[in-house]
């Protein structure tokens, strides 16, 4: 029985045909906290590591919950769009704004 966020899913197996759209259905606030939990901190509450797949599946996990119930700009991993709130925050000494390069550019 697969194991996700610390609680066992009952009738959850490859075999049993169920599907992402239905696992991240079952996945309530206090599941969703203890994979954020988990991926933060690499292991389990009881202490147990992530294995890479189980990291991986978290973040799909938690990325999918997210899109389900949360507006874009509260989901992990949001970055705020040139001219919002944090655009306007100059908290150096010279006004003069400077692009932000990324590799590749």
């Amino acid at each position: 029985m697969p194991l996700l966020g610390g609680v066992r899913l009952k009738g959850l197996s490859e075999k049993s045909g169920m599907n992402i759209k239905e696992l991240i259905a079952m996945i309530d606030p206090d599941i969703y906290q203890n994979l954020k939990q988990a991926v933060e901190l690499g292991k389990w509450k009881n202490g147990t590591v992530l294995s890479k797949e189980q990291n991986a599946l978290c973040m799909q996990a938690i990325i999918a919950y997210d899109i389900k119930h949360k507006p874009e700009h509260q989901r992990v991993g949001y970055v705020a769009k040139p001219g919002g709130s944090c655009a306007t925050l100059d908290l150096r000494d010279d006004a003069e704004p400077r692009p932000v390069k990324l590799p590749g550019q």
